[in-house]
């Protein structure tokens, strides 16, 4: 890349083991990657020391980057680990127990050892407030501001609190409560850190909700104080652009927005993925796609559907028994809709009490990693097997720059699973890997049949530092016929930040009964979303932000909703909303049908919560090559082992592949950031785009 010419952007990702950059050149239409282990201290200086380092390399001044995306699961890991601020809340009075009390049902009717997360904030940490507002809005009782400031202050002074979280009963159907004593906290104790529940959420289902407010509460110190030191790092390095925080949902948010809703960044990288997966099916021409992610932690699924990741307002964090859903902490935001498995290429496998083989949850992580890092780590993990069976080469770890150590693999497989199994290491290590593979489909099943998805007849794209490894085994046994690696697979959620655009959504719970609404009516609870979603645009610089809106709907009685999204409002007199709203039954009937057959039942229809999504144009990503840091080197042969023998396999340089090239399995294709494995049957061919697009020998017999 030409020094200081052109236009930049950068996008960085932070992985549980690696954090990832991609950097594109606008006018040269040319993308550079690059990948650092993670510094779990501080995550910072991996962004700080990567970025420096590949702008170094590309002899690109921080100065000529016009923006920075960035990606992290910072928040989820301080949930998960708990290393978030010591946390005080304010509740209704007689709601203190609510936190402890939950959903107050077994999530799993047979297991008898069940266990649940402890909230993030304590029993001893909750205040109650005299104060009441009925759920239709109005004050049954005015709220008790002396309450209020004795509450707080004996929070400050006997649990030190950093944090606030301030939840009152039923504050998403009026939040006057919760803004006056948020107003007189910040005056009086201004080093306090403040959430509001309906400011961070306004939904009307009070666990979720307050839930929801202790995550961001209890992030928010730790957030902001990494935020500026991420700003302030990259000022010294001499940047002066706009630098974007990505969000649960596959939109970008401004520093500022960030750290006030922190718990919107809780699946941010992940996110990104997904992003890109849609961007890619969009210029292919593939509308249904499954994402897979598999990186250093964690293997990601998403389910892509016209183009469009599917999208969700429930997210579970931090689960504590066995990774099942209902034991973890609930969250109610808008995200990308994704099943995460504790598989990555860290995962620790051991042989468990009964002899079987089990892989995952628990990573050795960035520090010390996988035996073969050569950091001090003893656990046999996937990497170590992915060494073994001759997946990976040892010398050409990210480019070369990386050495593996393929005798310590070899020896953490033999001791932690070879020996306890009494198996060969060569079959305990492929043990390891199959178990993985078929870890990870099934799961993608699940995800897929509880969402209507068919994958049979789409494509799945796979990338991360581990997925496209893996990615063909797996497609076999779901029977996805076509699987995409596209160019700079390892850090493609870095990439996926360089397309997200800048976006904010609202949310509020109202019910309402379509038959008594007016377009008046209609309009007035939905111009006031969309004036608050805009907000957020039109102070990050974006003048003219589309909006989307979205309706939570059901029949009278029905205790779930669906979501149907009426016609965008046109007509500034109103009859943009008028249309709308003729069509409201119309429109649920067309998804109810979609969803559960023709059942239509005859009831009157609810509108539960409204939602207003603003977004500006996602960014363009179209480019010509890639670099990876690496020089093409003449590749060679290698023995590559394939589920009942060694196999001779050519070993190729991805990018050293032009478009048109085909090749034929079994072969191993390496890039610096992955490595992709064809099996023997298999073909792929580089389209003109360069993704490699291979085509399955078999779809699979499993079922």
């Amino acid at each position: 890349m030409s020094e200081s010419k052109g236009k930049f952007r950068v996008g960085v990702d932070i992985g549980g083991t690696f954090t990832d950059f991609a950097l594109f050149d606008e006018e040269g239409s040319r993308i550079a990657v690059h990948k650092v282990l993670t510094t779990p201290a501080d995550p910072s200086v991996a962004v700080l020391e990567g970025a420096a380092a590949l702008l170094g390399r590309e002899s690109v001044p921080m100065s000529a980057v016009d923006s920075i995306a960035h990606g992290t699961t910072l928040v989820t890991n301080a949930i998960i680990e708990r290393r978030g601020a010591r946390t005080g809340m304010l509740v209704t009075a007689g709601f203190r127990d609510l936190l402890d009390i939950g959903f107050e049902q077994r999530y799993d009717l047979f297991d008898l050892r069940l266990t649940w997360p402890d909230p993030l904030v304590p029993r001893r940490q909750r205040r109650e407030i005299r104060e009441r507002v009925s759920a239709d809005g109005t004050v049954a009782e005015p709220l008790d501001l002396d309450g209020v400031r004795g509450a707080v202050r004996d929070l400050v002074e006997t649990a030190r609190i950093e944090a606030l979280a301030i939840c009152f009963l039923h504050a998403y159907a009026n939040p006057v409560h919760e803004e006056a004593a948020g107003r007189l906290v910040q005056d009086e104790f201004p080093g306090l850190y403040v959430s509001r529940s309906a400011g961070v959420f306004a939904n009307m289902r009070e666990y979720e909700r307050w839930t929801t407010a202790t995550m961001n509460a209890y992030a928010q110190p730790m957030f902001d104080r990494y935020v500026e030191r991420l700003e302030q790092g990259l000022a010294d390095l001499g940047f002066t652009g706009r630098l974007h925080i990505m969000t649960s949902s596959g939109a970008s948010i401004v520093p500022e927005t960030a750290r006030r809703f922190p718990v919107r960044a809780l699946e941010s990288g992940p996110a990104a993925g997904a992003l890109m997966s849609a961007h890619l099916g969009r210029r292919l021409g593939l509308p249904d796609l499954l994402s897979f992610d598999m990186g250093g932690t964690t293997a990601k699924g998403a389910l892509i559907r016209g183009f469009a990741p599917l999208k969700q307002y429930d997210l579970e964090v931090g689960r504590v028994h066995e990774f099942k859903r209902g034991s973890g902490l609930p969250a109610k935001l808008p995200v990308i809709d994704m099943i995460e498995i504790g598989a990555g290429g860290g995962s620790l496998a051991r042989v468990d009490e009964r002899g079987l083989i089990r892989v995952g949850p628990r990573s050795a992580g960035a520090d010390p990693g996988p035996a073969c890092y050569g950091k001090g780590g003893t656990g046999a993990t996937l990497t170590d097997a992915n060494v073994v069976l001759g997946y990976l080469d040892p010398d050409f770890f990210l480019g070369g720059e990386m050495r593996l150590d393929a005798g310590a693999a070899r020896i953490a497989i033999e001791e932690h699973v070879a020996a306890p199994a009494g198996l060969d290491p060569i079959r305990a290590a492929w043990g390891v890997h199959e178990i993985t593979n078929e870890d990870v489909a099934r799961a993608f099943r699940i995800h897929a049949s509880e969402r209507g998805f068919d994958y049979r007849n789409s494509s799945m794209v796979a990338f991360g530092g581990s997925g496209p490894v893996h990615a063909l085994a797996i497609a076999r046994k779901l029977r996805i016929p076509r699987v995409v690696f596209p160019i700079g697979a390892g850090v493609m959620s870095a990439l996926g930040l360089l397309v997200s655009p800048l976006g904010f959504e609202v949310s509020r719970s109202r019910r309402v009964f379509v038959a008594d609404l007016d377009a008046e009516g209609f309009e007035g609870i939905l111009a006031p979303l969309v004036d608050e979603a805009a907000g957020f645009l039109h102070r990050a610089g974006v003048p003219e932000p589309d909006i989307v809106c979205r309706l939570d709907m059901r029949y009278q009685g029905q205790g779930y909703e669906i979501e149907v999204t009426p016609p965008n409002r046109t007509n500034g007199d109103g009859t943009g909303y008028a249309a709308a709203l003729a069509r409201l039954p119309e429109l649920f009937r067309a998804r109810y049908a979609e969803i559960f057959a023709e059942t239509f039942l005859d009831e009157p229809l609810e509108i539960v919560s409204w939602k207003v999504e603003a977004a500006g144009t996602e960014a363009a990503l179209s480019y010509r090559g890639i670099r990876g840091g690496a020089p093409a080197t003449a590749k060679r042969t290698r023995q590559v082992w394939f589920g009942d023998a060694f196999v001779e396999c050519e070993v190729l340089d991805r990018y050293a592949l032009g478009a048109g090239t085909t090749i034929a399995g079994p072969a191993v294709i390496e890039e610096r950031e992955s490595t992709c494995v064809l099996g023997p049957g298999d073909r792929a061919e580089v389209d003109e785009r360069l993704n490699l697009v291979a085509e399955l020998a078999i779809a699979g017999d499993e079922t």
